[in-house]
């Protein structure tokens, strides 16, 4: 499927974001963002507005930094220099559960799942913010119980059925191949509710096939849920026909910011991937 090109206006936060999304506040701001780890600059002066349903792609050649700002984002590290708003909201001091809790959920670049779980249990163990009996109601297996528990399982095939994974909610998630196990971990994180989702290299891994099937699948769920993406790829394909707007880092550093149209011609984007060309001899 062909990307449909998204058109950019400015909103009075000097940014610039979808057309769809100008007419509300973004729902994540990162202004001045930067951490310093082992007297290295990971991240400096990181700068991104995103739309409330905005797809943005993250990307830049290895060890840019693009890791470290999901991160900062998700808590997992606490910034040294600037602010997250997330629907307004500052995050500092925030813990990653509160920050999880307040719309940001994640996939990770190695597999994270509880392997020996199954499928169905995996999705629920995502859904802690929503349960709301005790452990008493739980052992004597009370009412309450009873009606959260039908409640979780029904939502979570749901959520499975999403990548068509219904079938296989009982499966040990360990047993899985590859591909559905970084599916279902899309989904874990869909459990969460966010207003923000955050995709490490979804796509690592996969065959152009799984890659292709993945792409769709990240579009059903844009649809479905109308929430903001954040993606970190390398898979240049995926990335040109699935976001919005792109953003590209460099030695912790913001180099470009557009279009996929404006970043594939962007000089400093070509440089960073490909280096700068020797220049040739004067005869």
């Amino acid at each position: 499927m062909t990307r449909k090109k998204t058109k950019y206006v400015p909103v009075p936060s000097k940014s610039i974001l979808p057309e769809r999304d100008a007419s509300r506040a973004p729902v994540l701001e990162c202004i001045n963002l930067g951490i310093t780890l082992g007297g290295i600059k990971a991240v400096d002066n990181f700068n991104l507005t995103v739309g409330r349903t905005e797809i943005v792609g993250l990307i830049g050649p290895n060890g840019a930094g693009k890791t470290t700002v999901f991160n900062l984002l998700t808590k997992v590290y606490q910034p040294t220099t600037g602010t997250i708003l997330l629907d307004g909201k500052d995050t500092h001091g925030m813990s990653t559960i509160q920050v999880n809790r307040a719309g940001i959920a994640r996939t990770f670049q190695n597999i994270r799942l509880f392997k020996n779980l199954s499928v169905a249990d995996n999705v629920k163990a995502a859904m802690n913010n929503e349960m709301h009996y005790n452990m008493l109601s739980a052992i004597l297996r009370l009412p309450n119980y009873k009606r959260e528990e039908i409640a979780a399982h029904r939502r979570t095939l749901k959520l499975l059925s999403i990548f068509d994974m219904q079938g296989v909610a009982d499966v040990p998630a360990g047993s899985l191949p590859y591909g559905a196990q970084r599916r279902l971990e899309i989904v874990r994180a869909l459990a969460t509710n966010p207003s923000v989702l955050l995709l490490d290299e979804p796509a690592a891994g996969m065959n152009p096939s799984e890659t292709a099937e993945l792409m769709d699948s990240i579009r059903k769920v844009h649809e479905m849920f109308q929430i903001a993406i954040i993606l970190i790829e390398h898979d240049m394909s995926l990335v040109m026909n699935i976001c919005d707007g792109i953003c590209v880092l460099n030695f912790g550093q913001v180099i470009a910011k557009g279009t996929p149209d404006e970043i594939q011609s962007n000089p400093a984007v070509i440089e960073a991937y490909l280096g700068r060309r020797k220049e040739e001899p004067k005869s």
